[in-house]
């Protein structure tokens, strides 16, 4: 008798591609901002994806000792979502992170967030008029696609010689190791910017010996935070209008700095003076005030804002070396100037991929073209936000959206209002997707670059992480949140291709299992 043929179980059933109306690529202050943006106009079809845990973009990752925001709390939030319990004047990042977690709960943007579900690829399919977006969780379609992945999401660490071989511990910034004891090793902390200047103070009185790679010395200017009392933070609960003057007085303060950075950095030498002033008082070593004072005008680079950075260089522990970091040999860090340092851990205060942002070789346009390519000559957009050949892409802190002085939220809620008029055009011209014309991203772009040569940015004398490998550039606005907020207010049709849809959508299309 035959035996019998063991039944294979069936194949599971594919399951369908769901749709939405729009796909928002990060959920920091852009992503956030664009749900709650998209609530407010009534499109509840859209899905916030983010390739993390949780919400809360570079403030969720940036999580080293001592990071906070330099620019006034008050003002580095939404103005449709004030806080009036903010602690500090300059907030540290827990209470940033905690504020983010709190709008996706008040505005009800936690349906709509899918987790551990990192961008793969965008694809730009025009036979059906619409965006495939494959993730780590899935795949979606969607008629549009917001990108607010951000420039500050990609750690940048040098290729280094050795460094691979190095027995003790490496990390960056944004990707701090916590569970790693730094009290009384040897430590190198690469790079002088933003981020080193908070990191050095927090964990110089801890490490047996600190040692500072500084490439390029930064410009810094005393910080003047402070506690906010409780009666601020009742008044500003109990009458709003009160809070929303505090912040309208950060901003125009802030607004009123705009002419210096783009028109006359001229006038930047009273504040250069203050910073030297600042630099004399706190480091009393005349050689090693000379290692920390900039040749380049400030306001080039970031200004960094600080009252224990200058104290923690000069610490007896610390050791400036005037110089990058070369190579690597075993534990063995070895400068640019030929002198050798023994550590046990390093920490990479390096910055982010922020004009070559990684997620540009995972999106493509019309005809299969990436946007990697499309931004061979430079990262360029329309008012930042849109890009010729690829159709439905809104970028939230696109290029040339950057700021020098003042708050990115502003920024950020001038794209948003951007996005939500662009969407609302499509509506109403009965019109399926939008892109640029060339003739007009090539324009907004070559008036932008124009009023660039004149700024501190371009005659400072410096070399800055604003700048692409070509010298131009594609990250700072040159001109203030006042004007980015009128050149964002309405889509402006001459300066559009409109796309209407020739082939019906398939009723139920699947993807693999």
């Amino acid at each position: 008798m035959a035996a019998r043929t063991k039944q294979q179980p069936p194949e599971p059933a594919p399951q369908p591609a769901p749709h939405v109306r729009v796909a928002v690529v990060g959920s920091g202050f852009g992503g956030l901002g664009a749900g709650v943006r998209l609530r407010r106009a009534g499109i509840t079809d859209f899905v916030i994806l983010e390739r993390a845990g949780a919400v809360g973009g570079t403030w969720r990752d940036n999580s080293y000792p001592g990071c906070a925001c330099d620019v006034p709390s008050h003002l580095y939030s939404f103005s449709f979502a004030p806080n009036p319990e903010w602690p500090r004047s300059f907030s540290g990042q827990p209470d940033i992170r905690a504020y983010l977690e709190k709008v996706a709960d008040v505005f009800g943007l936690r349906p709509h967030l899918r987790f551990d579900a990192e961008v793969t690829e965008l694809r730009w399919e025009a036979e059906h008029t619409r965006w495939r977006v494959t993730t780590a969780a899935g795949t979606w379609t969607a008629d549009a696609v917001v990108c607010a992945a951000g420039p500050l999401a990609d750690p940048q660490i040098p290729d280094l010689p050795g460094l691979d071989a190095f027995p003790g511990k490496v990390f960056h910034s944004s990707r701090w190791d916590h569970d790693y004891d730094l009290t009384g090793k040897r430590v190198a902390v690469v790079g002088t910017g933003a981020s080193a200047a908070q990191i050095i103070p927090a964990i110089q009185p801890e490490v047996g010996k600190l040692t500072v790679f500084q490439r390029t010395p930064a410009w810094v200017l005393p910080r003047r935070d402070r506690e906010i009392t409780a009666a601020e933070k009742w008044l500003h609960a109990a009458l709003p209008p009160t809070g929303a003057l505090r912040r309208g007085t950060l901003f125009a303060l802030r607004e009123l700095q705009v002419d210096a950075f783009v028109r006359r950095p001229g006038a930047l030498k009273l504040v250069q003076k203050l910073a030297e002033t600042h630099l004399a008082r706190a480091v009393h070593d005349p050689e090693l005030r000379a290692r920390l004072t900039p040749d380049y005008r400030i306001g080039c680079k970031r200004i960094l804002l600080s009252n224990t950075y200058y104290p923690a260089l000069a610490a007896a522990n610390t050791e400036v070396v005037a110089s990058g970091l070369r190579e690597v040999r075993g534990s063995t860090l070895v400068a640019a100037d030929g002198s050798e340092h023994e550590v046990d851990a390093i920490v990479f205060g390096t910055g982010f991929h922020v004009t070559d942002m990684p997620i540009a070789e995972r999106v493509h346009g019309v005809g299969g073209t990436s946007l990697r390519d499309s931004w061979k000559g430079g990262m360029e957009a329309l008012r930042g936000s849109t890009v010729h050949g690829f159709p439905n892409l809104f970028f939230v802190i696109g290029p040339n959206t950057g700021l020098g002085n003042s708050s990115m939220i502003l920024m950020i809620e001038s794209q948003l209002n951007y996005l939500i008029d662009a969407l609302a055009t499509l509506d109403a011209v009965g019109a399926t997707a939008m892109q640029p014309t060339p003739r007009a991203q090539r324009r907004w772009n070559l008036e932008l670059q124009h009023r660039m040569e004149r700024t501190v940015w371009s005659t400072g004398g410096c070399r800055s992480w604003y700048l692409d490998e070509t010298g131009k550039n594609t990250v700072l606005w040159p001109g203030s949140t006042s004007s980015f907020r009128r050149a964002t207010r309405k889509v402006d049709l001459a300066e559009y291709e409109l796309i209407k849809r020739t082939a019906p959508v398939p009723a139920q299309e699947v993807v693999p299992a």
